[in-house]
């Protein structure tokens, strides 16, 4: 096929998880893995993963707590592939069943609160509280009173 760019490297397959995972997370191909940036020219994914890689140098924190975030970004993100590559990851680098145990709750607790906070702002630009709300459902014609 004319112009079709053959993907290798660090995004050629989702398994791999991390970056290398983002782009095929969204669900099934036909007959068979998700290809992870399927639709990207290599020039144009060259930076990103340059990027991506530096993110997981060596710096101010270790490899397990960056990926224990990374687990906290994919659940945010809905990235099904991130999510799974950066378990196995935390994982590898020493993550342990109590540390993901609590990254998830964390995550689930901030977005709880995200949920709330939308919720107030959206009250507060209505002009409207609690006692604003009706207590009870009305009732429709043909319901049983």
């Amino acid at each position: 096929m004319e112009g079709k760019a053959k993907a290798s490297g660090a995004g050629a397959n989702v398994a791999a998880g991390g970056a290398e995972g983002a782009a095929g997370a969204a669900g099934g191909a036909r007959g068979g893995a998700v290809k992870s940036y399927a639709l990207v020219e290599p020039e144009i994914m060259k930076p990103y993963m340059g990027f991506y890689k530096a993110t997981y140098e060596r710096g101010h924190l270790d490899r397990k707590t960056k990926e224990l975030i990374a687990i906290a970004a994919s659940l945010v993100s809905g990235c099904k592939g991130c999510l799974e590559g950066h378990l196995k990851k935390a994982i590898k680098f020493g993550a342990t069943r109590g540390e993901i145990s609590e990254t998830i709750a964390v995550t689930l607790g901030v977005n709880a609160a995200a949920i709330v906070d939308r919720s107030d702002r959206a009250a507060a630009e209505l002009g409207i509280t609690i006692d604003d709300l009706p207590s009870a459902a009305p009732k429709f014609a043909g319901e049983k009173q």
